[in-house]
């Protein structure tokens, strides 16, 4: 089986999230530089079977799009264009780096090291793979 690929995309750091091959478990990946994302995708893509990617869509609470939505729109755009056979969806990211934060002083990790974004940024990611995987996977 392949695996899932998780995409929390932003303007200077892009944090990336990815399952087992089973598909059971979403963990965090890594953080990459969002100009090199695309590059790293392909690395990754050639190393490893992935099934699709899931990119977090930024909204408000409203559910309406935030204001970084076109930017994930070009995005997205890139990845159809670069990977014209993996199906991408997209995945409501809505509070995912205010859980991501929470998760991260809840764990006991040292005020120093919950300072890094990048961090923030790849369980953000790990948590837009877990709403989709409930909602499209492991639903009952």
């Amino acid at each position: 089986m392949s695996r899932i690929l998780a995409i929390d995309y932003g303007l200077k750091r892009t944090g990336l999230a990815v399952t087992d091959s089973m598909q059971i478990i979403a963990s965090a990946l890594t953080t990459v530089p969002s100009a090199e994302v695309i590059d790293f995708l392909k690395r990754y893509t050639t190393d490893e079977e992935v099934e699709c990617l899931v990119v977090g869509l930024p909204t408000h609470t409203d559910g309406s799009p935030a204001q970084f939505a076109p930017e994930v729109d070009k995005f997205v755009a890139t990845l159809e264009k670069t990977f014209p056979d993996l199906p991408i969806y997209r995945q409501d990211e809505r509070f995912t780096s205010a859980t991501a934060l929470r998760i991260i002083v809840e764990s006991g990790i040292k005020k120093q090291k919950r300072r890094e974004k990048a961090l923030v940024d790849k369980i953000a990611a790990a948590l837009i793979l877990e709403y989709w995987m409930e909602k499209h996977k492991w639903k009952k």
